[in-house]
């Protein structure tokens, strides 16, 4: 395959978010045959059962781009120590009704920021756990729990120099990861 779509679902939804600028300077790291779309899950409804004969048009439109990708990264903070409840809103949605999962399938990449010394290890392993079930293969080494200091980016938002190395393979190893799992 010489084109690969990746779906990049931000756990945030600060405008600021320290994990909207990774999921951005993580893209930049990416081959160009691999083309990162970061999809909007801030206009998802709460997630209603009642609803799943005729998703709403939002979440219509999620699973259509999850199911075009080729591989899905997450890229999430900590909330109380697990994952923020839009992205499990998103991950409801797109994975719903039963037997519906635009997830299935599709080679998983889980990274996250944080300003807390252990970097979203909590909401990563729950995060895990989620995709397991989904049936998404998910790279699991090497972890990447990734502590927020002041050099985390330079000044245009791409990965500083103290970080670049190990973050740049750590989207070279997902990238492998994609490629020989993709359909």
């Amino acid at each position: 395959m010489s084109r690969y779509e990746i779906a990049v679902l931000v756990g945030s939804l600060r405008r600021e978010s320290f994990n909207g600028k990774l999921a951005i300077a993580l893209t930049r790291l990416a081959p160009k045959e691999f083309e990162c779309n970061l999809l909007e899950i801030g206009d998802l409804p709460l997630y209603n059962q009642d609803d799943d004969a005729d998703q709403p048009a939002p979440a219509k439109r999620l699973k259509a781009e999850i199911k075009r990708s080729h591989g899905v990264l997450f890229v999430t903070p900590e909330y109380n120590r697990s994952i923020p409840g839009v992205l499990k809103n998103a991950i409801d949605h797109a994975s719903r009704p039963y037997g519906h999962n635009a997830f299935a399938g599709k080679p998983a990449g889980v990274i996250g920021a944080s300003i807390g010394s252990i970097g979203t290890a909590c909401a990563q392993q729950h995060l895990r756990d989620i995709l397991a079930y989904l049936d998404m293969p998910t790279l699991g080494q090497p972890e990447a729990f990734i502590h927020v200091t002041d050099n985390l980016f330079d000044a245009d938002g791409n990965i500083g120099a103290v970080s670049r190395k190990f973050l740049q393979g750590w989207i070279d190893k997902y990238v492998a990861w994609v490629q020989k799992h993709a359909a």
